[in-house]
């Protein structure tokens, strides 16, 4: 479903029950993550998961789908409060083109590689979106914008669970490869923010060096995130041709991609207040880790694992893939 579809007022009430449940299960996953440090997504997703009993409750059931589809969709929107055009710009090309070049062979690689290890590529396209665009955010975008299919959920939650992982490790791993190439701290905020998978992990890591490193790896970082909005309509551009084989045709741009441009022009243009806009940026993340916590509220734990080992080595792969164009375009002298 890409449409926007909102329950009508007597069918408010029964989303209400379940929509705070799933609002309590991911403040418990946040005040989890600031006491210990660890990332909120996987807090939430593990959470969840192991209160799935709650989505056999019926007057839960429809409050947890509909955080799992529409409240998705209006995090992912207000993603857009966090980027403006003008600090995106203050990089200059040649970080910006390495930001493009590695987003775009990450997701094709990415696809090709889950076609060559033989099973289905939009797996490749969800984890190679992940691992190149801003982790368990991008995942759930994605998601939101593929068409239904049996085992969407259980590949966005595997996803999520995993590039959550990859994300705290390069965290602190990379801070390490950083001083052993010899990176000054522009190029290691340029490395940072062009590798590393969630936001919150890329300030970690650049701000654990140095302020300079830490602003220029989250302006980097954010430049990645805007590459969600061309992703999002490519694939609604692709799901849309009869050669993908669902007889449903998709909106080319979903509203929550349109307003998540309009948003990012809006913030460009016109002087939004910092409280403004922090107050969008926390609203977007609190609905992203909710709509977790409600996909896993629909899950079983032996689902995700029933994955198997592949997609895991296929992400591992596209991390690394991430990692080394980006030290080859900082040694060649490209940033």
């Amino acid at each position: 479903m890409n449409s926007l579809t909102l329950p009508n007022r007597t069918a408010l009430g029964g989303v209400v029950p379940g929509l705070l449940a799933c609002a309590a299960i991911a403040a418990a996953a946040g005040l989890t993550a600031t006491l210990t440090g660890g990332p909120i997504m996987l807090f939430a997703l593990v959470f969840g998961l192991a209160m799935n009993v709650l989505d056999r409750v019926e007057p839960l059931k429809a409050g947890i789908g509909f955080t799992s589809r529409v409240v998705l969709r209006l995090g992912v929107a207000l993603l857009g409060l966090k980027i403006t055009i003008g600090e995106i710009a203050s990089l200059g090309w040649p970080p910006l083109l390495l930001v493009f070049t590695a987003v775009t062979l990450t997701i094709l690689t990415s696809i090709a590689a889950a076609k060559w290890m033989k099973f289905d590529p939009r797996f490749g396209l969800l984890s190679g979106g992940a691992t190149a665009i801003c982790g368990a955010s991008a995942a759930m975008a994605l998601s939101a914008a593929l068409p239904d299919h049996p085992k969407k959920e259980q590949a966005t939650l595997f996803v999520v669970m995993t590039v959550s992982v990859l994300s705290t490790a390069a965290m602190l791993a990379y801070p390490a490869i950083a001083r052993i190439f010899g990176l000054d701290h522009v190029h290691a905020g340029i490395f940072f923010g062009a590798t590393i998978h969630d936001v919150a992990q890329v300030v970690g890591a650049g701000f654990g060096v140095s302020p300079e490193t830490g602003e220029i790896a989250t302006i980097v970082k954010l430049a990645r995130v805007l590459m969600l909005l061309p992703i999002i309509v490519t694939v609604g551009l692709v799901t849309r041709s009869p050669a993908n084989g669902t007889t449903s045709r998709p909106p080319l741009v979903p509203w929550f991609a349109a307003a998540f441009a309009l948003f990012v022009v809006l913030n460009s243009l016109v002087p939004v207040p910092a409280i403004i806009r922090d107050t969008g940026s926390d609203a977007s993340r609190f609905c992203l880790v909710a709509s977790i916590v409600a996909l896993g509220l629909k899950t079983k734990f032996s689902e995700i694992i029933a994955v198997g080992w592949r997609p895991l080595v296929l992400m591992l792969l596209e991390t690394a893939f991430m990692a080394l164009i980006a030290l080859i375009a900082i040694a060649l002298h490209w940033v």
